[in-house]
This record gives structure tokens, C-alpha cells and sequence, in this order.
């Protein structure tokens, strides 16, 4: 009979500098040795928007292999997780608080990281994945799935729109703060109207220095993410595509997410153009530590 084998991890808040806001990750910096069907059980048992398993890598391409797994899947790439665990990497030791730029492995690819500030407090960036634009939707269909009126929605110049950095959200521009929070997804709607599988509906209002959000993913077990790291490069692209970037040269802003929930998180963006084109998003954040604790499998 197999021995009982004990995993130790760390809960910590991303996006936020405060203890129990901004958005809880579980961090496993010590994986090896778990299966597909064991980190999908243990996501599913703590029931956090993800949960991130830390690998060993060979060769020195990355510092480490990173796997995100939902309550209901493995995600291919996803921002908070990735803050989080460059946070919990360099707050262990397990990458030196002088080591700058590092590399995480994830489904989706190389992940660079830039940390600007080890502790006090912590603070990092990562480079989002290519960043495409799909498909357009009528907003009345979607105001009525969220409970909205069609004046809720910003205008018809603003479509709902499906943007992606690996994880495609269908984005809905509204008109203001007070309508975002009025929000409140119909469960059968992301079939009804969309036909296809996303990550999540990503509803926004711009505000004066960039979007305050909320987001979805019913079909990936989350009712709502207090904040949504993977969706705020595809954000920033939208922005500056339908010109709701909010200061004079274009390239900064910041998402205000999960006050609804009261898990306030502050996500920061940067958009890196190159030869007159948008090349990548830039998305950092902070975070912070507030549970240690163990798991034991049969």
C-alpha cells in the first residue's frame, strides 16, 4: 500500500498590496510527482480561480515549469497565477530577489517576468502572449443576458467583441461604474448567444485612468474572478483599438476589478508599440502572502 504523500502551499493575494483583497492563489512550488487528475482534484477542493503547480525544468530556458488549473480545467496561460507565483518564487528564495528578468514555462509558451520590486512591496511584470481580435456581436443580446438594458451598453461604436492572449473573453464596453456592477451573467446565455466556448465574458466601463471590470467564467466553475490578469492585455488592446485609453500618449492604464466582490484588485498595463504597431502588453501587479499550509493524498 502507497504511503501518504504530504504537499506543502501557499495561499497569497495578487493584485493587491492588502492582505484578503485582490484575487487568492494557491501556489505548489514543489509539484513533482503529481498527476493531470491530482491537480485538478486539489483545484477543484480549494475552489480558488486557479491554483499553480511549480515544476523543475531542464536546460536553462525557463526558471521553472508553471501548469494553471481552474476548479473545472487546466488554463493554457493566466495572469494572477503568474504574478503570483513569480511572488511566491522570489519571496522563497527559489529565484534571487537581484535576479530581474526570469522566464516561466507555461501551456501557452515562455512567459517573461520583470520583477521591479522583490518586497516592500512586491512588484511584478509579465509580457502578455500575442494578443488577437476574433469575432463581433450584437450588444442588445448581451446587455438583455446580463440584465442589462441596451442604453447600459457604450454605444454601438463599441461592439462586444471576442479578444485573446491564449485564453479568447468577449469583451462588453459599458456605460458607466454603477452598470458594471448592476451586471450579473444569465447562465445559459455564453451558449445561447455565442455558440462557442471562451474563458469568460469580460464586462468593463471606461473610467478616468483606464477600465473598472468585472468578469465571468461560468463554464470554468468561476461565478466571477476578482481579478483577471490573462483578460487585461486583451483589455488594453480594445482599449487603444476603439480609443478609450485614458492619457495623452496612449499607453498606460489600469483595470480596477473585484470591488463588487470586495476583493478590490488593481492590475497596471502598459502597451508597447512597435513601428507603429501594437506589439505586446505589459500587465504588473503586486501581491502578498497570507496562508501557509499542507496537503496530504493517499
Amino acid at each position: 500500500m502507497a504511503s501518504p504523500r504530504t504537499y506543502r502551499y501557499s495561499v497569497v493575494d495578487v493584485f493587491t498590496e492588502t492582505p484578503f483583497e485582490g484575487n487568492p492563489l494557491a501556489v505548489f512550488l514543489d509539484a513533482e510527482g503529481l498527476s493531470d487528475v491530482e491537480m485538478q482534484t486539489i483545484a477543484r477542493e480549494l475552489n480558488l480561480s486557479e491554483t499553480s503547480f511549480v515544476f523543475p525544468i531542464d536546460g536553462d530556458a525557463a526558471t521553472a515549469r508553471l501548469r494553471i488549473f481552474t476548479p473545472g480545467a487546466e488554463m493554457p496561460f493566466a495572469g494572477h497565477p503568474t504574478i503570483g507565483t513569480a511572488y511566491a518564487l522570489v519571496s522563497s528564495g527559489r529565484v534571487p530577489a537581484d535576479m530581474p528578468v526570469f522566464v516561466l514555462q507555461e501551456n501557452i509558451g515562455p512567459v517573461p517576468i520583470r520583477v521591479e520590486r522583490a518586497a516592500n512591496p512586491f512588484l511584478a511584470w509579465l509580457r502578455t502572449p500575442p494578443i488577437s481580435f476574433g469575432a463581433k456581436f450584437a450588444g442588445a443580446p448581451w446587455a438583455r443576458a446580463l440584465g442589462l438594458a441596451q442604453a447600459d451598453l457604450l454605444g454601438e461604436a463599441y461592439p462586444v467583441r471576442i479578444v485573446s492572449a491564449g485564453n479568447p473573453f468577449l469583451f462588453v464596453t459599458l456605460r458607466d461604474p454603477a452598470a458594471v456592477d448592476r451586471a450579473a451573467l444569465e447562465a445559459t446565455a455564453l451558449q445561447r448567444e455565442l455558440g462557442m466556448s471562451v474563458s469568460g465574458v469580460f464586462v468593463f466601463a471606461p473610467v478616468a485612468n483606464g477600465a473598472y471590470s468585472r468578469m465571468f467564467a461560468p463554464e470554468f466553475g468561476i461565478i466571477e474572478d476578482p481579478a483577471t490578469g490573462g483578460a487585461t492585455g486583451p483589455l488594453g488592446a480594445y482599449m487603444a483599438e476603439y480609443g478609450l485609453l485614458p492619457n495623452a500618449d496612449g499607453t498606460h492604464f489600469t483595470s480596477e476589478q473585484g470591488v463588487r466582490m470586495k476583493r478590490r484588485s488593481i492590475i497596471h498595463g502598459v502597451l508597447r508599440v512597435r513601428e507603429g504597431k501594437l506589439d505586446t502588453v505589459e500587465i504588473g501587479g503586486s501581491a502578498v502572502k497570507v496562508i501557509d499550509a499542507e496537503i496530504t493524498l493517499p
